[in-house]
């Protein structure tokens, strides 16, 4: 099953996830900064450092985000991507960031860095919304597949919060900020970071804010310059892209699994589809539903066993397991031993590395 998934997802007609080079630029000044080899990072994943910074050139993004992942361990900085993205102006983020700084007020800024981000960062999801009396500027990657994103999620928040501090008086704060992925050990300083409450292990990323000040004049308005850009950003990226089928069905799982249990119809729902549809699809890449939940419980149980400072019950929860011992007999069932076990082998595999 597992090779079948994996043949699927990495068939490259099969999807277009490209995020353009403009996101990381600085990044190599930023590992060295922080005790770093930048070429180091840029040679384990393959990247090409010449094209990285670019405005027109594009990076896979698995690429991108396994370069943030990197990064993070090559600088033993495990709050990376969170200082990384506190210090990304919007000006830095090429297109996507000039046309937040060009629409006429704060307000269509931030709609227009949510309808237009996906152009940037291609098989992901943003959106504005209004809920419990907040509005919420919300932030995932769609591919499944791509399992360690902690650094992207945390350095993406702080490039928007960044949009807010261009417009508004110095010392503006969400009123909270909303992860996908688990508790860092480091936590306070995403507070800190942030001047606001975070929250962990929501079904999305997402600033939280009220709707004060989105009147504001944008400091470079310019909405001849706005039509000109969105134009550009279109004719560059081509599309908003799209994931596998397989891996666009393991994010939307993903994104459920600590939530409450998982339903077929649900992910159908999810996907603008029908749950008879879903199945038929599915069936032509010899996969069931249930098959996807397992395997991306398999994917997340080893990148959540390999925090050290998360609970076995902790890591249970966030798999959808009502009970630590449900979740050990799976992973044994997966993995051929126990989480326990696997958790100490894996950090001797990586002290030895």
């Amino acid at each position: 099953m597992a090779q079948r998934l994996a043949a699927e997802s990495q068939h490259p007609q099969n999807r277009s996830r490209n995020i353009l080079a403009a996101a990381a630029t600085g990044v190599a000044d930023f590992i060295a900064r922080t005790g770093g080899r930048p070429e180091a990072v840029f040679e384990r994943i393959g990247i090409d450092a010449a094209c990285l910074g670019q405005t027109r050139s594009a990076l896979d993004l698995a690429d991108y985000v396994a370069m943030m992942e990197d990064a993070a361990q090559e600088t033993g900085n495990d709050n990376f991507g969170l200082w990384f993205g506190q210090r990304y102006q919007p000006r830095m983020l090429g297109l996507i960031g000039e046309i937040a700084l060009s629409a006429p007020t704060l307000g269509s800024a931030i709609e227009h860095l949510a309808l237009w981000f996906p152009w940037h960062q291609q098989a992901t999801e943003t959106r504005l919304t209004r809920q419990d009396g907040f509005l919420r500027l919300e932030y995932r990657i769609l591919d499944g597949s791509i399992v360690d994103r902690r650094q992207d999620a945390e350095l993406t928040m702080g490039m928007f919060a960044n949009v807010f501090r261009a417009c508004l008086p110095s010392g503006w704060a969400p009123e909270m900020v909303l992860f996908e992925h688990a508790r860092p050990a480091a936590w306070r300083d995403h507070e800190t970071a942030f001047d606001a409450d975070v929250g962990w292990s929501h079904g999305t990323n997402a600033l939280m804010f009220r709707d004060h000040g989105l009147d504001r004049a944008m400091p470079q308005a310019d909405l001849s310059r706005l039509q000109r850009l969105t134009t550009d950003l279109a004719g560059v990226a081509g599309s908003c892209g799209t994931p596998a089928f397989l891996d666009l069905v393991r994010g939307e799982i993903r994104r459920r699994l600590a939530v409450g249990p998982l339903h077929l119809e649900e992910i159908a729902d999810a996907l603008s589809t029908t749950p008879w549809t879903l199945q038929r699809r599915l069936a032509e890449f010899g996969a069931t539903f249930s098959d996807l939940v397992e395997a991306t419980r398999l994917d997340l149980a080893r990148h959540y066993l390999r925090q050290a400072h998360l609970p076995l019950g902790d890591v249970a929860f966030l798999l959808g397991y009502s009970e630590a011992s449900a979740f050990s007999r799976a992973f044994s069932r997966w993995a051929g031993c126990g989480p326990r076990q696997w958790r100490q082998l894996s950090r001797q595999v990586l002290s030895r590395s």
